[in-house]
């Protein structure tokens, strides 16, 4: 039976075959999703600020900001023998669940964590960012699968 690890805000998690990840409530926060289907290794951050952590923030502090989050899933990653070339990366969140105008928190996200992607050469084999409605998103990683909600819709496949 597979174990559901549920990945809260700020936090980076990763597991092997046995193992699914899940991210609720993903408002202006981005899920970054990234799994090696070869070994059947998978992570999951769930960013909540773009950028870099300032200096002398806590590990936890620091994996709520999109490029200590990527590096953790990188390293984490690596450490349970997974191959750079072989990560699939899936993005899901980033949006104006609270409707305001001059609100720029999810764009800045959505556009940092776009960024920091391309910088290490990570591609992106799928995506649902942006819009009004909130988001979850659960990675199967023994099927190398990601499913999301949208609002109150049931789960949809996006990779």
């Amino acid at each position: 039976m597979q174990e559901v690890i549920d990945v809260q805000t700020g936090q980076v998690k990763v597991g092997r075959a046995d193992v699914i990840l899940k991210a609720n409530a993903l408002g202006s926060c981005v899920a970054v999703t990234a799994f090696d289907p070869e070994n059947k290794i998978g992570a999951m951050a769930h960013v909540m600020l773009p950028g870099k952590a300032p200096d002398g923030k806590g590990q936890h502090e620091c994996n709520r900001y999109a490029a200590n989050a990527i590096d953790t899933i990188l390293l984490k990653m690596n450490r349970l023998g997974a191959s750079i070339e072989n990560i699939k990366v899936a993005l899901v969140g980033g949006a104006n669940v609270l409707k305001r105008e001059n609100d720029s928190i999810f764009l800045d996200n959505i556009i940092s964590v776009l960024d920091l992607l391309e910088k290490k050469q990570l591609k992106i084999n799928a995506q649902v960012l942006g819009g009004t409605q909130r988001r979850s998103v659960t990675l199967d990683i023994d099927n190398a699968t990601i499913y999301y909600t949208e609002g109150d819709s049931g789960n949809m496949k996006l990779y």
